[in-house]
């Protein structure tokens, strides 16, 4: 069989280098870090790395993470009838390629003791005492951190997530669009729920995208396509570079966490914000969750596993899926902008939500109540 692991993690983006460190730090002596691809490596995504993920990074004695990229203050969001508001963000964020970000991330979890190695993982055997990868390597506990595709979750039984629960993006780096440094998101009412972005880089470029959730329906490349460009005009779609589409389980529809000595992380648990797509700080939190739980009680992990995402995240994911069920319809997001625009808590609130672990609250359900019945509060700041 070969050598013995602590833990052997699937996956070596976010969610695998967060469970290595959080792995090495809950005192696995030996941590294996397994993924396809040799670092660096681009990897299809939006690039936002919200203050949130950088928390999560600090925890886990990261830094540097972003050394070398600009802050963006403001976020610029267009709801589907048109309304905007921009305001400053409570924290910036930044935009970092993940071919840099991942890693850095590889880095540290390296620096740290675990080992990297390039390997594709095809099948996986759980028994009483241990987990065989491949027939060759053994481990204490797995965590699976490979992606929307995972070899992990299908060993456990689960089939990917149905139409209305799956999005698919394109995404690709264009000319930053002029202007003062912001994210910039713009809502499509005719394909709704759906969006296009705009993330600044600092480098003349931006990463920008376009997205929308599935509904039965095929979506080819030159749909996502033309309406990136429907939803930023200011963007020469021949002028886009390093086109790639991804898939995003979205979390309205999550797996159970694990079973025995195997647990998920990030995309492959379908950690993905439904109201925002936003997936880094979900893979880093949940990484480091399941790196912990493999490593402290490998024979017990899915269970410690469960119990820790449910005290970290679970009210969150509860307010999440029901903001994004209120999001289903277009009215309610142009609401909520207005709301927004009026009132900076409510917006704060609805930063948090989307990025973050925050929650919906009595105020801004209220003026988004009034927002629909068509009562104009008054500015608040």
């Amino acid at each position: 069989m070969g050598e013995l692991w602590d833990v052997v993690v699937v996956g070596a983006g976010p969610a695998g280098a967060a469970a290595a460190l959080g792995a090495r730090r809950a005192g696995a002596a030996r941590v294996l870090l397994l993924d396809r691809y040799d670092f660096p490596r681009d990897k299809a995504c939006g690039d936002g790395i919200a203050a949130h993920a950088l928390d999560v990074l600090a925890e886990l004695g990261v830094t540097g993470a972003v050394d070398g990229y600009a802050p963006l203050p403001a976020l610029r969001l267009v709801g589907p009838g048109g309304g905007t508001v921009a305001r400053a963000l409570p924290r910036p964020a930044y935009t970092v390629p993940r071919r840099v970000f991942d890693a850095r991330l590889v880095a540290a979890a390296t620096a740290a003791g675990a080992e990297l190695r390039r390997h594709t993982v095809r099948a996986v055997e759980v028994r009483d005492d241990r987990v065989v990868v491949d027939g060759e390597l053994a481990a204490r506990a797995v965590v699976g951190a490979d992606g929307a595709g995972s070899v992990l979750r299908r060993a456990l039984g689960h089939p990917v997530n149905p139409d209305r629960h799956l999005a698919l993006a394109i995404r690709g780096y264009a000319p930053a669009l002029p202007g003062p440094p912001e994210q910039v998101i713009v809502t499509s009412s005719p394909r709704w729920p759906a969006y296009a972005w705009s993330f600044p880089i600092g480098d003349g470029r931006a990463n920008v995208g376009y997205g929308e959730v599935l509904r039965g329906e095929p979506l080819t490349r030159a749909h996502l396509l033309d309406r990136l460009a429907a939803l930023l005009p200011g963007t020469d779609p021949a002028a886009v570079t390093d086109l790639r589409a991804h898939h995003l389980p979205l979390s309205t529809h999550r797996p159970a966490p694990g079973r025995g000595r195997v647990v998920l992380a990030g995309d492959a648990l379908s950690l993905i914000n439904p109201f925002t797509g936003e997936g880094i700080f979900y893979a880093l939190r949940s990484g480091a969750l399941a790196g912990a739980a493999a490593a402290g009680a490998p024979d017990r992990a899915a269970s410690r596993y469960a119990d820790a995402l449910r005290r970290r995240l679970g009210t969150h994911l509860r307010h999440s899926s029901v903001a994004a069920w209120l999001a289903r319809r277009r009215w309610v997001v142009d609401a909520a902008v207005r709301a927004a625009r009026r009132d900076e808590r409510v917006y704060r609130t609805v930063v948090e939500l989307g990025l973050g672990d925050g929650r919906l609250d009595a105020r801004t359900l209220g003026m988004i109540g009034f927002g629909l019945a068509g009562r104009v509060a008054p500015p608040r700041h």
